[in-house]
């Protein structure tokens, strides 16, 4: 259970894919032009990285080694379309208003990058609630900086009319350049209270807007910025070491022949 609540605060706090990692700009950027585009894309988002989590665990011990990137690939894009039909005949103005973007989940650096940092190496409950948890943070972030959006740029929320009659919209909220400067503020808020959280003497190492820790020497291995082989790494490491062994003693037997 300690396990299950972990991954969640984990997806939607400590690694947030859009404030803390900064993963999935694409769409948090294109399609937030109202929070319940921000909402359905987080929503189908988390459906996609749930599910494919569930099965890329279940499937960690077949799936070879050197074809895993592959294989992921397959797995999500299959679920992509499962999703994106059920979008298509039964929230057809969704899939009308996400449009292109549904189909590029496929590729999303979220799914690929929990697949392969969290989903590969875990049983598959971690790995389900690891995926509904990173989907959850998605869908919060992107329905907070669509609800700002919509609210600024329309006097709406939702589609519903919330302003006062005397507000005039902003309309530059709901074009490209509002979703910068909306994510730059959240952003500078999430900011603020992580100087105040530590001015106060709270561990906030975790809450922080992009990972700037080495992802070759981090302990954290559920990160999602940690793409590399760490078998293949090892094995690396132990032929470069190897090779500046024999180096070394080399250059040691020339300096005793010369003198």
């Amino acid at each position: 259970m300690n396990s299950v609540k972990e991954r969640l605060i984990n997806g939607v706090v400590k690694e947030n894919p859009t404030f803390v990692l900064m993963l999935g700009m694409c769409p948090t950027l294109a399609v937030t032009t109202s929070a319940i585009n921000g909402l359905g894309m987080g929503l189908t988002t988390m459906v996609v990285l749930a599910l494919s989590n569930v099965f890329i665990s279940l499937l960690r011990n077949i799936i070879p080694d050197k074809v895993r990137i592959p294989a992921f690939i397959v797995i999500i894009a299959s679920f992509v379309t499962v999703v994106e039909l059920l979008l298509q005949g039964f929230i057809p103005f969704l899939y009308d208003a996400l449009g292109i973007y549904i189909p590029l989940i496929v590729v999303n650096c979220i799914i690929l990058g929990r697949a392969e940092a969290y989903a590969y190496k875990n049983p598959v409950i971690p790995s389900l609630f690891d995926g509904i948890g990173m989907g959850l943070g998605f869908s919060v972030a992107l329905t907070c900086i669509g609800a700002v959006r919509e609210l600024l740029g329309a006097g709406e929320l939702f589609g519903i009319h919330v302003m006062p009659d005397s507000f005039v919209p902003v309309s530059i909220f709901i074009m490209a350049p509002g979703a910068f400067f909306v994510l730059a503020t959240l952003t500078a808020i999430q900011n603020k209270v992580k100087i105040i959280g530590e001015k106060k003497g709270k561990d906030m190492s975790k809450i922080q807007s992009g990972c700037n820790s080495d992802c070759m020497n981090c302990s954290d291995s559920g990160c999602a910025r940690r793409l590399y082989d760490e078998k293949a790494d090892g094995k690396k490491n132990g032929v470069v070491n190897e090779r500046t062994e024999q180096t070394a003693e080399k250059v040691t037997k020339e300096e005793e022949k010369n003198g």
